[in-house]
């Protein structure tokens, strides 16, 4: 006989306490009337324990009915999801209360659930139609820069990355968790998609006069070409934000892991396990105040819904690495 049995006895007895009081009252008052009544003692004992016999048969049976119910209603909460019908039937009043109490809250709670679920869509609809609305005028002011020679039109050009950037991560975040996820999973060619993420960074490179150094591979990988393109400009990205000066190289390492190091400012060792979490921005936040915490949260989720891996070391001043193991296949 296990534990969670022995403590379930325990719940029962618990439970019926006045009702196997009232038993044991009752059966004294038995015997005390029938001595009093010159019935002979061994009668009187037959007579008990006869009764005690028949309650305790009785109390076993009621007990493995309680035990019953109670491991039906442990699987129902371990499985629920959408129905209570599974419920088991009630016994007695009581029970039928409880029962219609379940069900209008369950009820209640899914129509809660189906209000959020039509507002929750409604505004993710909003924020897409906004996010590819926004990139006509976007458009626009990158033809006007290109065509207007003015010197402070690289400084334009810039702060409007930036803001393609941004619109691009509010893109990705609400479609991550959509259910038309346009992932295309097929083998790309890995330098060919870093050096489209190169090429959209080149005047900063040149503008910060920041080296680098990019090793050309032969590698491919199963993976989606605009999802990693993403993740890829979000390092990139950072990597250029908090190089002052030295270098960025890009190199691949045992056969299928890409590698971004840079010469920045790095990151705390308090910060670097939590630098994937949500809406966190640690020291370099600080520092930087304009960082969301978004980025690498949503690398995180991206590459792990492609297979892919990543990790990142880094030291205060001595800048940092970022490895994203992919699965991979030399031509």
């Amino acid at each position: 006989m296990n534990v969670k049995f022995i403590r379930l006895i325990f719940e029962y007895l618990f439970i019926h306490i006045k009702s196997i009081l009232f038993f044991i009252i009752f059966t004294l008052i038995f015997a005390v009337i029938s001595y009093l009544s010159n019935l002979s003692l061994s009668n009187i004992l037959y007579a008990s324990i006869l009764c005690i016999f028949i309650a305790v048969i009785f109390m076993a049976f009621d007990l493995w009915r309680f035990y019953k119910k109670h491991k039906l209603l442990i699987d129902i909460k371990n499985q629920i999801t959408l129905s209570v019908e599974n419920l088991p039937s009630p016994y007695g009043l009581i029970e039928k209360d409880y029962t219609a109490l379940i069900k209008l809250i369950h009820d209640d709670k899914l129509s809660l659930l189906s209000a959020k679920d039509r507002s929750m869509s409604d505004m993710i609809e909003y924020y897409t139609l906004w996010a590819h609305q926004i990139k006509t005028p976007i458009a626009a002011m990158r033809l006007l820069i290109q065509s207007d020679s003015n010197k402070d039109n690289a400084e334009l050009k810039d702060q409007l990355q930036k803001i393609e950037q941004y619109v691009e991560m509010v893109l990705s975040y609400l479609r991550l968790d959509s259910d038309t996820t346009d992932f295309v999973l097929k083998k790309y060619d890995i330098f060919d998609i870093v050096k489209q993420s190169v090429r959209k960074y080149a005047h900063l490179f040149i503008k910060k006069k920041i080296n680098l150094n990019m090793e050309e591979t032969s590698l491919t990988a199963l993976t989606d070409e605009k999802w990693l393109s993403f993740v890829i400009d979000q390092i990139l990205s950072n990597s250029l934000k908090y190089t002052k000066e030295g270098f960025i190289s890009i190199y691949f390492e045992n056969e299928n892991t890409l590698v971004i190091k840079d010469t920045g400012i790095g990151i705390s060792e308090e910060d670097l396990p939590r630098v994937f979490e949500k809406g966190f921005t640690g020291y370099n936040g600080r520092y930087d105040k304009k960082s969301t915490g978004i980025g690498l949260y949503l690398c995180k989720r991206i590459l792990l819904k492609l297979g892919h891996t990543i990790s990142i070391n880094s030291r205060i001043t001595e800048g940092t690495e970022v490895r994203i193991k992919l699965n991979s296949q030399n031509i």
